[in-house]
């Protein structure tokens, strides 16, 4: 859709490899999938079937057939290859993907224990026949994980086949990089960002709070993960500027009116 209003920041437009919005489908049925699409398809590139949703949700390949045919890549939740790993069945989850025509995966080991370098020879493996996303942080709020041991295992996933990596928050937003109360650990995340490319990188981010500051922080064009299916749109005005929380920070401060305005509002704040 054209823009009437200036100044808005440049998006990524579709299929795009940055400025990526990952939804998180918790069981969406197939008119509530074609509804979403509708709405949004333009503004997500990536749905998660969430955990082990792809096994007990009926008529899935309807379903995996409404978001293909919107532009929109599906891969199944990293629960799920966890499931199948640590019982031994990593050649039947393969052909999982296979049976329905899925070409990403996720690679994960947030509740399973799985040692860094199995994980980076599976990524390895993998990678030659689909696209992987892997996932660094664990689920269990109690583990935190120190700064440069999340920079150590981002790179070397990365190296290992890693398409992006996915830095872990659960739809809860409370793990990982953030606090049990919700709170942005920006001290990791900036330790993180300054080692590696951001967008090599997928920020969950379920929360309005925490998506307000990573568009802040890194811009319109940050990847962002774990977002509920009625957030998307919330989202996109976000990332553009045409939502209070970041409207000031993407008019231009080249424009007069926004000078005068700044000027005006200073004067008045004062008085």
């Amino acid at each position: 859709m054209p823009h009437s209003i200036n100044h808005l920041p440049n998006r990524t437009q579709k299929p795009r490899s940055n400025g990526m919005t990952f939804v998180l489908d918790k069981g969406l049925s197939i008119r509530e999938s074609e509804d979403f699409c509708q709405v949004c398809s333009n503004s997500v590139d990536v749905v998660k079937l969430g955990w082990g949703t792809a096994l007990v949700t009926q008529n899935l390949e309807a379903k995996l057939e409404v978001y293909a045919n919107a532009g929109i890549s599906v891969y199944l939740g990293g629960t799920l290859f966890e499931a199948y790993l640590v019982r031994g069945q990593l050649d039947a989850y393969v052909q999982l993907l296979k049976k329905y025509n899925i070409d990403t995966l996720e690679v994960s080991n947030g509740t399973i224990w799985l040692s860094d370098e199995k994980k980076q020879a599976i990524i390895r493996d993998l990678s030659q026949e689909f696209k992987v996303y892997s996932e660094v942080g664990s689920k269990n709020p109690n583990e935190v994980i120190p700064p440069y041991k999340w920079v150590k295992v981002v790179v070397e996933e990365l190296e290992a086949g890693a398409e992006k990596v996915i830095l872990e928050a659960r739809e809860s937003g409370t793990v990982g990089m953030f606090r049990p109360s919700g709170e942005i650990r920006s001290g990791l995340i900036e330790e993180i960002t300054d080692q590696i490319p951001v967008d090599k990188l997928i920020f969950e981010a379920p929360k309005k709070e925490q998506q307000v500051w990573f568009v802040k922080k890194y811009g319109s064009n940050v990847n962002l993960g774990n977002i509920p299916p009625n957030e998307v749109i919330s989202l996109e005005t976000i990332r553009l500027g045409l939502r209070s929380d970041t409207l000031m920070d993407f008019c231009s401060i080249e424009d007069p009116d926004f000078q005068q305005m700044t000027r005006d509002r200073s004067i008045s704040n004062d008085e």
